[in-house]
């Protein structure tokens, strides 16, 4: 059964007939418990970043955007999909930086119409400022929890990530599937 959300508020049924959402499992209550948790995890993050992103003159998303060229120069699309951001918000951000003269454009031998973003160097300056406050901060706090139990987490993180990215590709199936057969 498809739950269609309502277009309107003058749409929304009274409460008696709402539907009960089905029963989660116990690993559907502590997924859920970790989605809040890493809600709070990131909040909590983004406020460091910002505090430490200043050290460097730039905003914590020009740190997040500039550490995604900082290797090799990449188009928007490819940053993106690295960030986990979007093309857009990537776009903006990444012109903020051309302007600012902390990244510049480059032409993309692999396609004319889709520069490069590459890092200046006053971006490298930038980012190193950035690691003389941020290192101490990462072995203060990696100390207090431990590189056994980090290592642990980022592995749980990343078949999380997988998990998520191998779902959203069969519900991607699913939907051509259900497509060409209406």
């Amino acid at each position: 059964m498809k739950a269609l959300a309502a277009e309107s508020a003058s749409e929304i049924p009274p409460p008696e007939e709402w539907p009960e959402p089905p029963t989660r499992t116990e690993a559907g209550d502590v997924l859920t418990d970790v989605i809040i948790a890493t809600f709070q995890l990131d909040g909590r993050l983004m406020d460091v970043a910002r505090r430490l992103a200043r050290a460097g003159g730039i905003t914590a998303t020009e740190w997040r955007v500039l550490g995604g060229v900082l290797d090799e120069p990449r188009s928007v699309a490819e940053t993106a999909r690295l960030m986990g951001i979007t093309r857009q918000g990537i776009q903006r951000v990444a012109d903020q930086l051309v302007e600012r003269g902390f990244a510049e454009y480059r032409p993309n031998p692999a396609h004319r119409r889709a520069k490069l973003l590459a890092c200046t160097e006053a971006g490298h300056w930038a980012i190193r400022q950035i690691a003389l406050v941020q290192r101490p901060w990462a072995d203060r706090i990696g100390a207090q929890i431990g590189a056994a139990e980090l290592r642990a987490v980022l592995t749980t993180i990343r078949r999380l990530l997988s998990t998520l990215d191998a779902d959203e590709a069969t519900l991607a199936i699913l939907a051509e599937r259900e497509r060409g057969t209406t």
